[in-house]
């Protein structure tokens, strides 16, 4: 059995060190680990223990085989804050596993009190590491993750509208997910997203930037105004605009294979991929000209015109028609 398991592969054995600052992945591994075993046999006999509120000698007696032989699943928590006592005779516990029972620690890493069993747990038996998920990448995997599991697709623009709008909460992320799903039918989309969670998912320059490159003029307007209305400035919004469209021109002087020319560009290969396709709804006379037209919106919303907010949806309609 390998020494580390990811959460959502998170199986039964001897013992098993559920360790990390994310409580919501560590929940999941533990109920994961509880299912699997109930599921096997439904006779299975449950106990909790909190490490510092341990009375000496109950983790031996509750994993003592019992008089008909049922499995056992022991969960203990705050192992972060064990007394002696447990610390002790945990030590001793998993150098010598009750045969049949699954032991369950779970350190949430807020201290290094109990290091020498987690040492020993690592050394002898299995973790599941629980680490926060902070990167927007990995929470838009986890999101793509629970969604797929219930058999449903969802477009790129939804899980980065939902990974977004969820950053601080993995919990509120997976409910958001969860809830897509039993109301909803279909392709979960940018705007069921959207419609769903309009309170919580805060619209960028750059969703409407991605509106108006795909040609949608109605939903460009409509998260223009959500972003103003947001707090967003007129002139970073432009900025957006004119950082997408330079990545435009640049992917599209570069006709080599896409991971030489995402080299020479300094993007990433999805990046000159989604430029190349968005490419296809431009002639170079038309990206020239929608290049000056963002130069020309920058410069009204810095003080030419007296209306920045017509300025913009001027340009958010011209770019997008």
């Amino acid at each position: 059995m390998p020494r580390q398991m990811t959460w959502d592969a998170a199986a039964p054995a001897p013992v098993v060190l559920v360790a990390g600052k994310e409580e919501y992945l560590a929940q999941r591994a533990i109920q994961r680990i509880r299912s699997i075993l109930a599921h096997e046999d439904p006779s299975l006999e449950i106990s909790d223990i909190e490490a510092d509120q341990y009375a000496p000698g109950t983790l031996i007696q509750l994993a003592s085989p019992s008089l008909f032989g049922e499995p056992r699943l022991i969960r203990v928590s705050r192992v972060q804050a064990t007394s002696d006592a447990f610390l002790e005779e945990a030590l001793a516990y998993i150098a010598e596993p009750v045969p049949d029972t699954t032991l369950v620690l779970r350190h949430d890493g807020s201290s290094v009190r109990g290091k020498k069993l987690l040492d020993a747990v690592r050394k002898m038996h299995v973790e599941v590491p629980c680490l926060p998920i902070t990167k927007d990448d990995a929470r838009i995997a986890f999101a793509r993750a629970e969604i797929q599991a219930e058999g449903r697709t969802v477009t790129q623009g939804a899980l980065r509208a939902l990974a977004g709008a969820f950053a601080k909460d993995l919990a509120e992320l997976a409910a958001a997910c969860k809830q897509l799903v039993q109301d909803t039918q279909g392709e979960i989309s940018d705007e069921t997203v959207r419609e769903y969670y309009a309170g919580h998912v805060e619209t960028t320059a750059f969703d409407v930037a991605d509106a108006v490159v795909a040609g949608d003029a109605a939903a460009a307007l409509v998260r223009l105004r959500h972003a103003i209305a947001s707090g967003a400035d007129p002139v970073p919004v432009v900025a957006a605009f004119a950082m997408r469209f330079r990545q435009l021109a640049k992917v599209s002087t570069n006709h080599g294979p896409e991971g030489q020319a995402a080299k020479a560009l300094g993007m990433a290969p999805w990046q000159v991929r989604n430029a190349r396709r968005d490419l296809q709804r431009y002639s170079d006379d038309r990206l020239g000209r929608a290049i000056a037209l963002i130069a020309e919106t920058d410069h009204a919303v810095k003080g030419a015109q007296r209306s920045p907010m017509h300025a913009l949806e001027r340009m958010v309609r011209i770019l997008a028609s």
